[in-house]
């Protein structure tokens, strides 16, 4: 089976307003028809709209960084699923290991986020990782494991069309420490052999697993060129046009 490939650009909290609007058409004028793989922002929640309005005649779609877990109602300075839905993003990060390590996002609050995304109709990007401690220990399976199983206890494969996985190795987050494609390879192999024993084999191959961890454009064609890796979950090279606009041909399926 040959499954989309997904370049995703999260934009994390950098930026100014003037700043992300240029950087937005930059990329419309470097990959607005781009193909072959498809494309996502992450913009912080600021400038969604702005940048969603840029890209709007683009093939470069635009989610958000989070979500609120409940549905619209008295939680001051919470961003609803209905509302990033309202501005016509239809995408949405859950689980980041920033959003795990600085906001306190546990696996169950993983698991009420995943499920707010699909009930509003957006698409979720989970995100799964081991720290250094972990892999050193000999535990990274184990971990993405209960992450994996946290998160989609609740779901049945029928629910879960929509889902995308990222593989990031904390480790290797914004270090400039790369896994390296046999490392990534074969967590990703399996990820995907869990989902399977969880989900069925179907699912698991239709499945779309992002890798994400220091990916930049001289290491992405190594790393998008395993047959487990179906995309990339980009962090700073995301905010330079020339590097995502590389990261985005390497990833590029016929």
């Amino acid at each position: 089976m040959t499954r989309t490939s997904i370049i995703a650009g999260n934009w994390k909290m950098h930026l100014t307003l003037t700043a992300s609007d240029e950087l937005a058409s930059g990329l419309r004028n470097r990959l607005g028809s781009h193909r072959g793989s498809r494309l996502v922002v992450f913009p912080p929640f600021p400038y969604l709209a702005t940048v969603r309005r840029k890209l709007q005649e683009s093939a470069i779609e635009v989610g958000a960084q989070d979500l609120h877990p409940m549905p619209p109602g008295a939680y001051t300075s919470g961003v609803s699923g209905e509302m990033i839905r309202s501005i016509g993003c239809s995408w949405v990060l859950i689980g980041h290991s920033e959003r795990r390590a600085w906001f306190g996002d546990s696996d169950a609050r993983v698991a009420e986020k995943l499920t707010r995304a699909l009930a509003v109709g957006l698409r979720p990007v989970l995100c799964i990782g081991e720290s250094l401690d972990e892999r050193r220990a000999g535990s990274t399976n184990a971990v993405l494991a209960r992450q994996i199983d946290s998160a989609l206890a609740a779901h049945k494969a029928g629910d879960l069309a929509p889902l995308v996985l990222a593989y990031e190795p904390v480790w290797a987050i914004g270090t400039g420490v790369t896994a390296t494609p046999e490392q990534a390879q074969e967590t990703h192999a399996f990820i995907r052999a869990h989902v399977a024993s969880q989900f069925g084999a179907a699912f698991a191959e239709s499945l779309c697993v992002q890798y994400g961890g220091s990916v930049n454009a001289d290491n992405a064609a190594a790393l998008l060129s395993c047959p487990d890796i179906d995309g990339a979950l980009v962090g700073g090279a995301s905010l330079d046009v020339r590097a995502f606009a590389r990261i985005a041909q390497a990833g590029a399926r016929n």
